[in-house]
């Protein structure tokens, strides 16, 4: 990493546009990327800095030399997205929200690390030293699928050609078309024995098939676009252990499950039930350690898998046991009350969606994560557990209308005016949106979005964790000391 590379020091701390402190453009978090600039400006307190796409001034004494593990858990509406960058700068994509164009929103995790890659590190590339699918329903795969799909290149400020990701992870199990049904694959002796592995394994089952079955829809098109940039890819289970390109002396990622079975030697997944029970119940769950922290991923993991893992770790249940979880499946209530206790987080982290018909996260959840959580009290105030939910966090500025102006003639509109307004509307997940009409007058201007992504920051003792708030853009922050 190049010398001129520092880090915020302090929980946050503002960035000036002037060495004369009267305007804050940004509020800096801890842990966050800067990069120096040489400037006549600098005084004794201030050093000009590059950060989040801004150029401005800081406090000298809140800019050091050590680097966090960050988490961004992304607000993508229905689904998942998360980004993991290491203590040594390595980026893990977990997971993307539904494809954009079956966003609300019309924005995915693939935005964020446009983000995040362009405007906040000042790159013409995106580096990714791995891309994570933890299962294969849409709402998790589709943001990743937008990174590499050339097709969707006018979405993003850097192009598709440049986007370059180390290796592509993923569960095994595949959406797959055998006659006119789509299915995981065949079911024998109540195994799913069907299972993707690597990229060559992938091309295959794209292109040519294997007994009958092929990969399938949009799933098939996703891999169609690994296959397309070579991505060498993986399947990984609990037989993976740590994922060996990422570990260190002080960092690894343990994969806990999927638990692989076994079928006539080949390698195999117990069926849950149906295919949703499948594709949920079979996520990749990763547990992140660094120093004393543990942080566990669940993907969408539901109350039957949750049984089986259980059963499978049964006296070892203790490697649930975790300072942060992302809560299974946005909040549903098809969870188990045991696994959660094994669980005992200090903050679980909700990925739930805006105008979505599954009610997430459910009451019982949040309640239940609440009590399970592991307690901490000081000076009568709860420190832990901490629940957030990206839902929750997310703002919107709502303004009244009063009247259009047409910039060709000047022409002025007010509300004495009758006017309609037709407009598409796309709820999460559908494939196509609603058209709709309304009174012109009746709706509310959208004034600005502040998507609810939750940080978690840590050295490895102390964690951070920081929502945007509406106010000023300033952060609301919440800091814990890891139990392990």
């Amino acid at each position: 990493m190049a010398q001129s590379i520092k880090y915020i020091n302090e929980e946050t701390t503002p960035l000036y546009q002037n060495s004369d402190k009267k305007k804050v453009v940004s509020h800096l978090l801890w842990g966050d990327r800067v990069q120096l600039k040489n400037s006549s400006e600098n005084t004794d307190e201030l050093i000009k800095v590059r950060a989040r796409g801004w150029e401005g001034f800081v406090t000298k004494t809140h800019v050091g030399d050590t680097p966090l593990l960050e988490l961004y858990f992304i607000d993508v509406g229905q689904g998942d997205g998360i980004l993991v960058k290491t203590p040594d700068e390595k980026h893990i994509m977990i997971d993307g929200g539904y494809k954009r164009a079956s966003q609300q929103s019309g924005k995915n995790a693939a935005d964020f690390i446009d983000w995040k890659f362009k405007k906040d590190y000042g790159m013409n590339s995106i580096e990714l030293d791995a891309m994570i699918a933890s299962h294969n329903d849409a709402d998790h795969y589709g943001g990743l699928w937008d990174l590499i799909n050339p097709d969707q290149q006018y979405e993003l400020d850097i192009d598709t050609a440049n986007v370059n990701v180390g290796k592509f992870y993923h569960a095994g199990v595949g959406w797959f078309s055998k006659g006119s049904s789509r299915n995981l694959g065949p079911v024998v002796n109540k195994k799913l024995t069907l299972l993707m592995d690597d990229l060559e394994d992938i091309t295959q089952l794209t292109e040519t098939g294997r007994d009958g079955y092929k990969l399938q829809g949009e799933w098939a098109s996703f891999m169609k676009c690994l296959i397309n940039k070579q991505v060498p890819s993986q399947r990984i289970s609990n037989k993976t252990g740590n994922l060996e390109p990422f570990e260190t002396d002080d960092f690894k990622i343990n994969v806990l499950a999927p638990i692989e079975l076994e079928h006539n030697g080949k390698p195999a997944y117990e069926s849950l039930g149906g295919s949703s029970q499948n594709t949920n119940g079979h996520s990749i769950t990763l547990r992140l350690d660094y120093k004393s922290v543990r942080i566990l991923l669940t993907g969408d993991l539901n109350l039957e898998s949750q049984k089986r893992i259980l059963s499978f770790y049964e006296n070892n249940e203790s490697e649930f046991a975790c300072d942060i979880v992302k809560s299974c499946h946005h909040g549903s209530d098809d969870c188990s009350f045991e696994f959660l206790t094994h669980v005992s987080a200090g903050a679980t982290i909700i990925s739930s969606g805006d105008a979505e018909g599954h009610c997430h996260p459910r009451p019982s959840i949040v309640a239940a994560s609440g009590i399970t959580g592991y307690k901490t009290i000081r000076n009568d105030k709860i420190i832990t557990p901490l629940v957030y939910s990206t839902e929750i966090s997310r703002s919107y500025k709502l303004g009244k209308m009063e009247q259009l102006k047409v910039k060709s003639s000047g022409e002025i509109i007010n509300s004495k005016t009758k006017m309609d307004v037709t407009y598409k509307e796309t709820n999460a997940g559908d494939l196509n949106p609603a058209t709709k009409t309304k009174s012109f007058w009746d709706k509310k201007i959208v004034g600005g979005i502040i998507y609810g992504l939750v940080n978690v920051r840590t050295d490895g003792k102390k964690i951070l964790c920081a929502t945007m708030s509406e106010k000023n853009n300033e952060w609301d922050i919440k800091t814990f000391n890891s139990r392990f």
